[in-house]
């Protein structure tokens, strides 16, 4: 077990984890890669709107570092985010939604995409390459638009920025901070790279006033994206009596960082509040789809980790609420669900076709109760070539992480650690405390069939352009090998 240390009170360990991405991946599967998704983009332009499309706006909310357990809907006390409350009472609440990342440019890539990370090809926050999403992959943002959405991505950090390819498809981009290129990732004296974390983040109020301004101006049918920041460092804090409200004085160490958790967690909350307002003074709530989820969770000092990059369910099992024209009210989804399963669901509510060979399907079954094949949940974090990914020094056995897992097991699977790997029957072990590796042989090697059948695995670095003492230091701690 590793040694909590407060992250807040320091700087996390690369994105409090660290992003950017295209993976390793060998010439014969990028060209495979490459070839499949023009098809794709051929097939997407070649089919218009299906008869029963509409035209309602989307609004995109995605909540970054936010622990589903921080919020009132799923279980916290003391009526921390009432604004969400409300808004799952009025929609569908995913009770087990598992994102297939635990750092936000990888996560993100996956919301917008529909597919896994060895997809879409972004692997790490920074490397010499597997960080920047291809340009010829589709994304909601260049879906919506070709077919006369208006779109605007209104942001709060640089990793969701326009150096990781996620302004395609958006006619306003206002990633919050200044131009990319003044952000990008430096060397550190530790011999990572890392980015400003005063300078590349905007508080939560700042985005939302830019985006109803966008919204207030802007014609149906439109797709917004809103991004909110503010849970994963205290940078950049809320408003003084938000703080106050939370963290009371005679609170200390640890159990202080986690107030201001709950604080940024609930002012975030206050700012969905004010969006859901806007629309609905301008009589658009009805006419438009509502979709909250997060990029990833937090560990907070749960396994021994303040962060995520890791794959226990505080960093990967995320909240996920819809409010959709036509679904149920107050309906609660017991079901395991994807990330990944956001954007089919999306197109196929607009009457729009989903394109082949995405990692998600649409949750239309499940909200209206059908029976469906159970669906498999897949994670990675390529934490050993990731150069931004500062915490493998404090736990050498994350390098490589994969996650397979469906309603009842889980498998972290460590190919560069031998031994190490973990199942967790999460029904009777939600907390991932009772590792039954040795014991529940059968269903670990199910599992690891699963990891086999995705075909994830990275087993070098990312690109050729790769600083050489970068890679020296990862040797020296027996990272890298030949």
């Amino acid at each position: 077990m590793v040694e909590s240390t407060s992250p807040r009170s320091v700087q996390d360990p690369g994105d409090g984890a660290g992003e950017r991405p295209l993976c390793p991946m060998s010439l014969r599967c990028g060209l495979r890669l490459a070839w499949f998704w023009v098809a794709l983009v051929v097939l997407c332009s070649c089919g218009g709107p299906q008869d029963d499309s509409s035209d309602y706006n989307v609004l995109l909310v995605t909540l970054d570092t936010t622990r589903l357990d921080h919020l009132g809907c799923y279980g916290a006390a003391d009526n921390p985010t009432p604004h969400l409350d409300a808004l799952a009472a009025e929609g569908v609440r995913f009770d087990l939604a598992i994102s297939p990342s635990a750092a936000t440019p990888i996560s993100h890539a996956s919301i917008l995409t529909g597919l896994n990370p060895y997809q879409h090809g972004v692997r790490v926050i920074y490397a010499g390459g597997g960080y920047e999403l291809p340009d010829y992959i589709p994304t909601l943002g260049s879906l919506l638009q070709e077919r006369g959405w208006h779109t605007g991505a209104f942001l709060s950090a640089f990793t969701v920025s326009e150096f990781y390819g996620f302004d395609r498809g958006f006619d306003t981009f206002d990633s919050g901070t200044k131009p990319a290129s003044a952000h990008s990732m430096s060397k550190t004296d530790s011999g990572f790279y890392d980015w400003s974390w005063r300078t590349s983040q905007r508080r939560a109020d700042a985005t939302t006033r830019e985006a109803c301004r966008w919204i207030g101006s802007t014609e149906d049918p439109f797709l917004a994206w809103v991004h909110y920041w503010d849970p994963h460092d205290t940078a950049i804090l809320p408003p003084a009596e938000v703080c106050e409200r939370h963290v009371p004085r005679d609170l200390k160490g640890e159990d202080r960082v986690r107030a201001y958790y709950r604080a940024e967690v609930a002012y975030v909350d206050s700012q969905i509040g004010e969006l859901v307002a806007f629309l609905r003074e301008s009589g658009r709530d009805e006419n438009t789809i509502v979709v909250v989820v997060a990029d990833h969770g937090e560990g907070l000092g749960d396994h021994g980790w303040w962060f995520h990059r890791i794959l226990y369910q505080e960093q990967i099992r995320v909240p996920l609420i819809m409010r959709v024209p036509g679904w149920p009210e107050e309906k609660v989804v017991g079901d395991l669900v994807r990330t990944t399963d956001i954007l089919p669901t999306l197109l196929e509510r607009l009457g729009l076709p989903v394109p082949e060979g995405l990692a998600g399907l649409s949750l239309r079954g499940l909200v209206q109760g059908e029976d469906e094949e159970p669906r498999i949940a897949y994670a990675d974090q390529i934490n050993l070539f990731d150069l931004n990914a500062r915490m493998v020094e404090a736990r050498p056995d994350d390098g490589l992480l994969y996650c397979a897992m469906d309603r009842t097991w889980k498998l972290i699977h460590r190919p560069n650690a031998t031994g190490k790997d973990e199942l967790y029957n999460l029904r009777n072990d939600p907390r991932e405390q009772d590792n039954l590796i040795e014991d529940e042989t059968i269903e670990a090697a199910r599992l690891l069939r699963e990891l086999e059948r995705f075909d994830g695995f990275v087993t070098r670095p990312f690109g050729d352009a790769v600083d050489p003492q970068v890679l020296g230091r990862l040797r020296s701690l027996g990272y890298v090998g030949d």
